[in-house]
């Protein structure tokens, strides 16, 4: 794998590779939260209090428990009801 720095390319140690392996599996659960974060606020609409349909709100409430599922980050995202 190579790295550019600045106008050098050059191939990474192992170290930088081991060390942004690290950095991309740490991030998994910022970057599910912010996938959950997306959803639930494109979902928004749907919570209206004229608006809201048990099927949404069990929808929602599935996004909010996401964090806490066992395997967290390594979980499906709820379906959206149509």
């Amino acid at each position: 794998m190579k790295i550019q720095i600045n106008d050098t390319v050059r191939d990474m140690t192992a170290e930088e590779i081991a060390a942004q392996e690290k950095d991309a599996i740490e991030s998994l659960p910022i970057v599910k939260r912010m996938q959950r974060d997306e959803l639930l606020s494109a979902s928004d609409v749907h919570a209206l209090a004229d608006r809201i349909t048990d099927e949404w709100r069990v929808y929602r409430q599935a996004l909010r428990d996401l964090p806490a599922q066992s395997g967290f980050p390594d979980v499906a995202l709820p379906t959206p009801p149509s």
